[in-house]
């Protein structure tokens, strides 16, 4: 699918923008599914400065997504209409070690990237970043969690532009943090994180993460074109039993199948498309809600049209 090129207008706007802006590009690669249709508009900003001189100018009739790794998206066949705004480089990608083992981290970091450096700096607590396999951006967004932490837990501040370009600067307790949510306004785009950790041994830490990057490779299908963990744990459950339960372990739908390892993942077995994917979930939903009666929430997030 070719959207109307809107990058012209959109720099006729913006004469003094610093970042790509690219018509109808590709951003399946960006994801670790692979699949799905092309951006109208792509744009990979300079820094926060020229994050915040583009969304001042963008009309605000054009509608806006923000994807970070990739980790855990599906891009729908049809595209995305808007602009896609994806952010990368060293200006959202450095972590600075501060006073009072603390770590400043740019939203673009890759969590198990946060993780290695909290260690070899001898900040405990940050380990479970390590399970995590997504960017910082993502984890504020959906206080993602792993091996007993979450986000939440060693979060001191996030900082974010909104639709209108405004900086915002949110303390942990302004998020509202749940399981799998943030209640930050859906329009902010998260610039930058302020993690605080505690005095550990580096050794018992690296020791930590090796445990939770083995327990990683022998139950989930990490080697594979997946989006990490499918759906919610619902209350007192744990999806990948229900899932099982239902027998769905293996099932398939086009070339995409749930994992038979581990019944929460599912897999592009290599040419699936965004639909074969989507549709293969909602399956497992079905079914998961006949043999249970328990309905299951996507976790992972679907953006685009369909085809």
């Amino acid at each position: 699918m070719s959207f109307k090129d809107i990058t012209s207008a959109l720099a006729g706007l913006m004469p003094d923008l610093r970042g790509r802006l690219a018509a109808n590009a590709d951003i399946a690669p960006y994801t670790w599914f692979r699949v799905g249709g092309p951006a109208q508009a792509l744009f990979s900003p300079a820094d926060e400065a020229d994050l915040v001189y583009f969304l001042q100018r963008l009309p605000q009739d054009v509608p806006v997504t923000v994807i970070g790794l990739g980790s855990n998206l599906i891009v729908r066949d049809g595209g995305v209409e808007g602009v896609v705004i994806r952010l990368g480089g060293r200006a959202f990608g450095d972590i600075k070690v501060e006073d009072g083992h603390r770590l400043r981290v740019g939203a673009c970091v890759p969590d198990m990237r946060v993780a290695k450096a909290a260690a070899e700096a001898g900040i405990d607590g940050l380990a479970f970043l390590r399970g995590i396999p997504g960017c910082i951006g993502g984890a504020l967004r959906m206080n993602a969690g792993a091996h007993g932490g979450e986000t939440k837990d060693a979060l001191v501040e996030a900082r974010g532009v909104d639709r209108r370009g405004t900086i915002h600067l949110f303390k942990v307790d302004d998020l509202h943090m749940t399981y799998r949510h943030s209640g930050a306004p859906d329009d902010v785009i998260f610039t930058e994180a302020l993690f605080q950790g505690r005095p550990g041994d580096p050794a018992a830490i690296q020791a930590e993460m090796d445990r939770i990057t083995e327990a990683r490779e022998k139950a989930q299908p990490i080697r594979e074109k997946t989006g990490g963990s499918t759906f919610k744990n619902p209350p007192g459950e744990k999806a990948w039993q229900l899932v099982d339960k239902a027998g769905c372990r293996g099932l398939v739908v086009g070339d995409a199948q749930v994992s038979e390892l581990h019944c929460n993942f599912l897999i592009n077995r290599g040419q699936a498309t965004a639909a074969d994917i989507e549709n293969l979930g909602e399956e497992v939903r079905a079914r998961v809600k006949a043999a249970t009666g328990v309905e299951l929430q996507w976790e992972i997030k679907r953006i685009g049209v369909k085809a």
